[in-house]
C-alpha cells in the first residue's frame, strides 16, 4: 500500500510546538486542566482515585448519553466514542470506501479523507466551493460525481479552511442529491459550535438515513489535548464502525474520557462554547483591522465559524515557500494555501491570545515588506 503523506498534518506536528507564534492552530487556546476543572466545577483531588484501567471501548455509557443528547432523536446507540475527529473520520472512510471505488469530495477541506481515498486506492471527484458566490457549493458538479459513481459525499460543515457555514437550503439541496444517487454523506462538523455569531450551524444528522457525522472536542470546545471525538450515525452502522476501532486504538483513554463527561455537562458545555466564541469574536476583530489596513494585499470573507482565516495575497512568492519564510525567519507557523491545492493563499489561524496574535501578525507583515520590496 503507499502512502501518499498529509502534507499539512505532516507540517503542522513538526513545526508546531517549535515556533515562538503558532498561527497554524484552527482552534482556540487550549484550557488548562485546572480551568476545565473550575468550569465544571469538580475538586482536582477528584483525579486521584481515577483508575486508569481500560475503559468501555465504545465509550462510557454517561459520556454517549451526553453526545447523543446534542442531535435530536440520537441514542447512546447512535454514537460511537473515538480518538479525535481523526480516528472518527478514518474508520468512516473505512467502512464506507469500497475497493477502487470514487468519492465526491468537497474542496477545498481538510485533506484527511481524500488523502485515506488514495492511499486506499480509491479516488475521488471534486465539487468546489466557489469564491465568487461567498464559497457556495458547485452543485452541478457534485450531481455531476454521483452521476458518475460517486458513493459517498465528503462535506466538512462548517469548512476547513475557509470557516464558511452551509446554509440550509445548500444543506438539503447536498442531501437530496445523495438521496437521488444511493450515496452516503460524512458530514465533518467539528467546526459547529465555533460559530461567530452564537448561533449553532445546521447540521447534517437526522436529514437522511445515509448520514455520518463526525465531531470533536478540539476546535469549538478549546480541549484538542484530550484527543476525544465521535461519530454519530444509525445504530447498525455505529456497530460496525465500533468493530472497526478495535483495529486502531481500542478504546478511548479512561482519563479523556472522564473528563469529556465533565466538559458535555450541559451548564460546563455552555460555559466551554462561551469562552470559544468570545476569543473568536474578539480576535477575529484584530484580524480584520490588520487585513484591512492592507487591503491592497488581500482578499477574503470572515468566516462563520473557527479561528481561522483563508486569505488570498498578492505577491510574487509561492504559499510554501512564504511560509517557509514565515517559519525559519519570522518563527511564526502558518498553513500555506498550496497544502489545500490553492496556491497565493494563506490559512492564518486566530485563537492564541490577543497579545500574541497581534504580535505574530506583526511578524507576517514584515515578511510580506520584504518580499515586496526585497
Amino acid at each position: 500500500m503507499k502512502l501518499l503523506p498529509f502534507r499539512m498534518e505532516r507540517y503542522q506536528s513538526t513545526w508546531e510546538n517549535r515556533v515562538r507564534f503558532n498561527l497554524s492552530e484552527s482552534g482556540v487556546h487550549p484550557l488548562t486542566l485546572g480551568e476545565l476543572l473550575e468550569l465544571a466545577g469538580q475538586d482536582p483531588a477528584s483525579l486521584a482515585a481515577l483508575r486508569l484501567g481500560y475503559g468501555q471501548s465504545n465509550g462510557t455509557e454517561e459520556l454517549r448519553a451526553r453526545i447523543a443528547a446534542l442531535y435530536p432523536g440520537a441514542g447512546e446507540d447512535n454514537v460511537l466514542v473515538t480518538a479525535g475527529s481523526a480516528e472518527a473520520n478514518f474508520a468512516c472512510l473505512w467502512h464506507l470506501m469500497e475497493p477502487g471505488g470514487t468519492a465526491a469530495v468537497m474542496l477545498p477541506n481538510y485533506m484527511q479523507v481524500p488523502g485515506l481515498l488514495e492511499n486506499f486506492g480509491g479516488s475521488f471527484l471534486p465539487f468546489h466551493l466557489l469564491e465568487r458566490e461567498g464559497w457556495r457549493p458547485d452543485l452541478e458538479a457534485l450531481e455531476g460525481a454521483l452521476a458518475r459513481g460517486a458513493r459517498f459525499v465528503l462535506v466538512t460543515h462548517p469548512n476547513n479552511p475557509t470557516g464558511r457555514a452551509l446554509d440550509e437550503a445548500s444543506i438539503d439541496a447536498i442531501v437530496g442529491l445523495a438521496e437521488r444517487s444511493g450515496a452516503w454523506i460524512l458530514a465533518d462538523e467539528v467546526y459547529r459550535g465555533a460559530e461567530v455569531d452564537g448561533e449553532e450551524s445546521p447540521s447534517f444528522w437526522g436529514r437522511s438515513e445515509r448520514v455520518l457525522v463526525t465531531h470533536s472536542l478540539s476546535k469549538a470546545y478549546g480541549l484538542p489535548g484530550l484527543r476525544l471525538g465521535w461519530v454519530v450515525g444509525p445504530s447498525a452502522t455505529v456497530e460496525e464502525l465500533w468493530a472497526r476501532t478495535d483495529y486502531t486504538t481500542i478504546s478511548p483513554a479512561s482519563l479523556s474520557d472522564h473528563l469529556a463527561r465533565l466538559a458535555l455537562e450541559p451548564a460546563t458545555r455552555a460555559g466551554l462554547l462561551a469562552r470559544t466564541r468570545r476569543i473568536i469574536r474578539e480576535n477575529l476583530a484584530t484580524l480584520t483591522g490588520w487585513l484591512e489596513e492592507r487591503g491592497e494585499l488581500f482578499a477574503w470573507r470572515p468566516p462563520d465559524a473557527g479561528a481561522i482565516g483563508y486569505v488570498r495575497y498578492q505577491a510574487p512568492v509561492g504559499s510554501t515557500e512564504l511560509a517557509e519564510k514565515l517559519r525559519v525567519e519570522k518563527d511564526v507557523l502558518v498553513v500555506p494555501g498550496d497544502h489545500f491545492g490553492m496556491d497565493s493563499y494563506l490559512r492564518i489561524g486566530f485563537g492564541p491570545p490577543k497579545r500574541e496574535l497581534i504580535e505574530a501578525l506583526g511578524r507576517v507583515a514584515e515578511a510580506f515588506e520584504e518580499v515586496l520590496v526585497p
